[in-house]
């Protein structure tokens, strides 16, 4: 296959990380970057050589019509950016292969662990990959005996559902915050609830399996990996220093070991493959744990652009077997970098 005759197909197109990997993509000059989204007016539709509506993973739709798309425009490989999207997508793979159309996704049953929090930090506990101290609540009567093993309220504890992605549903039970200053002096910030606001929420509608875990309290680093079906091939940790809702906004690449050897255990034992993202948060000893994986292209991915290494570029070269020489790169380990909003008119 030819470098310069690649057509890509992105979904997420309306995310708020797809203009970051768009432009990583556009390095590649001769590359067409077809962009997909369930909204209409997603932003990237202004930003790609081509855009198109498709259903939302849960729709019976979803598989056909981007395989239609596909097909119809010679799309030679799919780079997915929505989480509910890649089980559909791996299961589907065999379909689109068929057709000579790459998809850029872990296998299925990598992904069903590593989606699911509950599942993923058992699955590590039982290899011994560090992950803080958790319980898993079926009810709101674990939930609460949950929290009061893991040391709250002397100790901060924190929640989130087993299946959520983008900080959904997450939330932290403090006694040391400040409320007032919280309210008059901090922006807006929905990671704090009282321990009695929690419990009264949880029993108001069906409950929902939640991992409950020790807050832990250190640097946290988000790592943008690409891997070759268990095999770690680059590995890029960078502390983040600031962050809007969830989201990397100020940050910097560290080349520390311990991290980059953790996160290769974690490729290899889950046999995960393409761009993948795992984060991880120190201890009160400055002992690193897995908070989480989220096994697709990370919207903060570009960032190691900054760095000296295109990451996607590089994972759809691997994909389609073209030369990928840019492995040998050396990153600029201590670069910083710092990301803004951006507008669009039309």
């Amino acid at each position: 296959m030819s470098a310069d005759s690649i057509h890509i197909l992105m979904t997420g197109g309306g995310a708020p990380g797809a203009p970051g990997i768009l432009h990583c993509l556009r390095q590649e000059k001769s590359w067409t970057i077809h962009l997909a989204d369930v909204d209409p007016e997603a932003s990237g539709r202004y930003l790609a050589d081509h855009f198109t509506v498709i259903p939302a993973a849960s729709h019976p739709d979803f598989i056909p019509s981007v395989l239609k798309y596909c097909q119809e425009h010679q799309i030679n490989i799919i780079l997915p950016l929505v989480t509910r999207e890649l089980i559909p997508f791996a299961n589907a793979k065999n379909i689109f292969e068929e057709k000579g159309i790459h998809v850029l996704v872990s296998p299925a049953a990598s992904l069903d662990i590593a989606n699911n929090k509950s599942a993923l930090y058992q699955f590590l506990q039982w290899r011994d990959i560090p992950v803080p101290a958790f319980r898993v609540a079926e009810t709101v009567e674990q939930f609460k005996e949950a929290v009061e093993v893991l040391g709250y309220p002397a100790k901060p504890v924190c929640f989130k559902p087993s299946v959520s992605n983008g900080s959904r549903g997450f939330r932290v039970l403090h006694t040391g915050i400040n409320e007032h200053d919280w309210l008059f002096n901090q922006k807006p910030d929905s990671r704090y609830i009282q321990y009695e606001d929690a419990c009264r929420i949880l029993s108001s509608a069906p409950f929902p399996e939640l991992l409950v875990s020790e807050y832990l309290p250190g640097d946290e680093y988000s790592v943008d990996c690409l891997c070759n079906h268990g095999e770690s091939r680059i590995i890029v940790p960078r502390l983040r220093i600031k962050q809007i809702n969830g989201i990397s906004v100020k940050g910097q690449f560290v080349d520390n070991e311990e991290i980059k050897q953790t996160c290769k255990r974690i490729v290899t034992e889950l046999k995960l493959h393409g761009n993948i993202g795992i984060q991880l948060k120190a201890d009160a000893a400055g002992k690193f744990q897995i908070l989480e994986i989220n096994p697709r292209v990370q919207g903060s991915i570009s960032t190691c652009l900054g760095a000296g290494v295109n990451l996607p570029v590089l994972a759809i070269r691997q994909e389609l077997g073209l030369p990928d020489s840019d492995l040998s790169v050396q990153i600029r380990w201590g670069s910083h970098f710092s990301r803004y909003w951006s507008d669009i008119n039309y």
